[in-house]
């Protein structure tokens, strides 16, 4: 359930309707609704009550520090993978304690100030880094608590570019050398092993995957603790999918996920961390754009829009569905099937080919559906077109949480050396 609903014939975010949010900031403009946010975390908080696991939202997903901050305040902590995440997550008011550090190139920067931030963990990902980081810990004085990212050789069934579980991914350590990994952490006296962790991919829509290699983790953790090792914790990473097509399967509900961690689990004394992040804010976002013309083709028409590729990529680059609505609710059922493409000069710059929609006018708001995850962050420059705003609603207000980027600020990133000056 999401907060985007149809009332008196206008598409409203909550409290407020798409239309003056349009009319106020201008469009392309991503909406997040703050009640989704907060409803989307408590029923996966629930979902493991009597548990109280440490749940770090994934800020690659979603990195807004007004998104993180309203996180913050339901008890999230943070997933995050550079250091300008960990500076995101730390301004949003997420304690160090809360906050793990991912990611396969971790530089000494970064380490150093994951350690001043008093991290929970540092998700390891290669026998290099661990070298790296023991080294850099001692230089400042810490012993880096340290959980390794296993990687089970467990196939996701989830799109090839998203997939991170398998062998031939860049992520984690293979399993097999789990082991020796762990006998080198003891050997290292700047370094303390306490967890073990995995992730899989992202957007699974079965729970057969997550459960093979969960049973592999945990019996990793059986044997490292039988030779003395004190993990403490496991790292379940996240990937839970989220419904985008209505034809699509159903993804696993965050209740039956949670089930089937606690039955693999079992007795075993560990706490959790679980890293969702399109799960929580995926459904809490839409992109508002304007249809700037009607191009009517030899055999199909278009819908141009004035969103594009470079401010929602994952249709692009995943083939990744998103439902598209008018704001303005259509009074019959009148279909037709359209083409909603953006105005960069690529071929791939459609957001839905093929597409049942109501008819359309030049200056219709529509909405792409389920944007609030891996659209904002993922965003671009191409074609000089300017970063576009993003609007946080809360109830009966809302607020910019990001400016759109004016072309002069774009250009001013830009310096002439001295020889080509006239």
């Amino acid at each position: 359930m999401d907060h985007f609903e149809y009332r008196d014939g206008q598409l409203m975010a909550e409290d407020v309707a798409l239309a003056d949010i349009a009319e106020s900031v201008g469009t392309p403009v991503y909406v997040y609704s703050s009640a989704t946010l907060k409803r989307h975390f408590r029923v996966f908080r629930e979902a493991f009550a009597g548990v109280n696991p440490l749940i770090c939202f994934a800020v690659k997903a979603n990195s807004n520090q007004a998104v993180l901050k309203t996180l913050a305040r339901e008890g999230a902590g943070a997933d995050v993978v550079s250091l300008g995440e960990l500076m995101r997550a730390t301004n949003a008011g997420i304690p160090g304690e809360r906050i793990v550090f991912s990611g396969v190139g971790k530089t000494e920067e970064e380490m150093e100030a994951a350690l001043a931030a008093g991290i929970k963990q540092f998700s390891v990902e290669s026998e290099a880094e661990l070298e790296a980081l023991n080294l850099v810990a001692g230089r400042v004085g810490k012993i880096a608590p340290v959980s390794i990212r296993v990687n089970p050789d467990v196939d996701a069934m989830t799109h090839a570019k998203i997939s991170t579980g398998k062998s031939e991914n860049k992520f984690g350590i293979a399993w097999t050398r789990a082991d020796a990994v762990y006998a080198r952490i003891k050997e290292l006296p700047h370094v303390k092993a306490v967890a073990v962790n995995l992730h899989i991919g992202s957007q699974l829509t079965k729970l057969e995957p997550f459960r093979e290699a969960f049973e592999r983790v945990l019996g990793l953790v059986r044997d490292l603790r039988a030779k003395g090792h004190d993990i403490r914790h496991v790292d379940l990473g996240g990937g839970l999918g989220i419904p985008y097509d209505p034809e699509a399967a159903t993804p696993p509900a965050p209740a039956a996920y949670g089930e089937m961690i606690l039955e693999v689990m079992g007795d075993m004394d560990c706490d959790i961390i679980l890293e969702p992040g399109r799960l929580i804010a995926g459904n809490a976002g839409v992109l508002l754009t304007r249809t700037i013309y009607v191009k009517t083709g030899e055999n199909r028409t278009f819908y141009i829009l004035d969103a594009a590729m470079n401010d929602l990529a994952r249709p692009a680059m995943y083939d990744a569905y998103h439902g598209i609505v008018p704001v303005a609710e259509p009074a019959g059922s009148e279909k037709m099937t359209a083409d909603f493409v953006g105005p960069v000069c690529e071929s791939s710059d459609v957001f839905a080919k093929d597409r049942k929609t109501a008819p359309l006018e030049a200056g219709d708001l529509v909405a792409i559906k389920s944007a609030g995850a891996y659209g904002a962050v993922m965003a671009s420059t191409y074609n000089s077109r300017p970063l576009v705003p993003e609007v946080l609603v809360d109830g009966e207000r809302f607020a910019v949480i990001r400016k759109r980027q004016t072309l002069q600020e774009l250009l001013s990133l830009d310096s002439v050396p001295s020889w080509l000056e006239d």
